[in-house]
């Protein structure tokens, strides 16, 4: 299928590897000229030549110029935000994604720690919204896709900060994508990722498995049981997921909490 979307631009936060780099490359493969950003800036040097390599190995079509621009910042502040946007001031495609906030017990969390949550999973992706969004209705084409967590609509009790911090940030898309941002070809959605192959991911089994005393298989052994896919998901499957969300096609989708997880949510909705 034929998204409809080479030759636009997209902005893909957090892009150097796992669920950024899955949507990054998927971009990149439908024709998207993308600005990665994040913060280590030899990983993110290395990910741009895998992508470069990438649009020379797949079949473009008619747009096998794609651009691949990449910004080491940290886009989580106002510094970082300042570069990406002297990098390029306008975007059709806009993918939000940040680390989660460390898990642990409620009660350790001072305000500062709240703050950082907040900032990096709730204000963060608004303010990126807010730098982009008019821009996108004035030309009657934008996507804005934020990589959010299967936690958002299942609540995990010790990631508290990420429960706060993004069912804000979906309070707050669900309220936008209901506005006359709708009718001008705008759509803003949530992707949730449950548990996919990541670096985040093994660093917390690496953790449970320390702190439990298991070998760290059995950790992902447990995991897997778990789910009814009966494996974790893969990143190239995310960002196809998120390229889709990104299309043409998916213009009529809008507000929504898309939940990629195997089945895990035992839920009806």
């Amino acid at each position: 299928m034929d998204l409809g979307i080479a030759g636009k631009w997209a902005l893909v936060c957090g892009a150097s590897k796992g669920l950024g780099l899955g949507c990054a490359q998927a971009l990149v493969r439908e024709g998207v000229n993308v600005v990665l950003v994040a913060r280590g800036d030899e990983v993110l040097q290395a990910a741009a030549a895998r992508l470069r390599a990438d649009t020379q190995a797949v079949n473009l079509g008619v747009n096998p110029g794609v651009t691949v621009l990449c910004v080491a910042a940290d886009i989580t502040t106002v510094a970082g935000r300042a570069q990406v946007f002297a990098q390029r001031a306008e975007f059709d495609i806009v993918i939000t994604n940040a680390g989660g906030p460390p898990a642990g017990d409620f009660r350790d969390w001072d305000r500062e720690v709240w703050l950082r949550a907040v900032d990096a999973n709730m204000l963060t992706p608004i303010e990126l919204i807010k730098a982009t969004v008019d821009g996108m209705a004035a030309r009657g084409f934008g996507r804005i896709v934020n990589i959010t967590s299967s936690a958002v609509k299942a609540p995990i009790d010790i990631l508290g900060l990420s429960n706060g911090a993004r069912s804000g940030l979906t309070g707050f898309v669900a309220g936008l994508a209901r506005s006359p941002l709708a009718a001008s070809g705008v759509t803003l959605n949530n992707l949730l990722p449950g548990s996919f192959d990541t670096d985040r991911l093994k660093s917390n089994y690496t953790s449970i498995a320390e702190k439990t005393g298991q070998a760290l298989e059995a950790v992902y052994a447990a995991r897997r049981h778990n789910i009814p896919a009966k494996r974790l998901g893969q990143p190239a499957e995310f960002g196809a997921i998120c390229a889709f969300l990104c299309s043409q096609q998916a213009g009529y989708i809008n507000g929504q909490n898309v939940l990629a997880d195997g089945g895990a949510y035992p839920g009806t909705f």
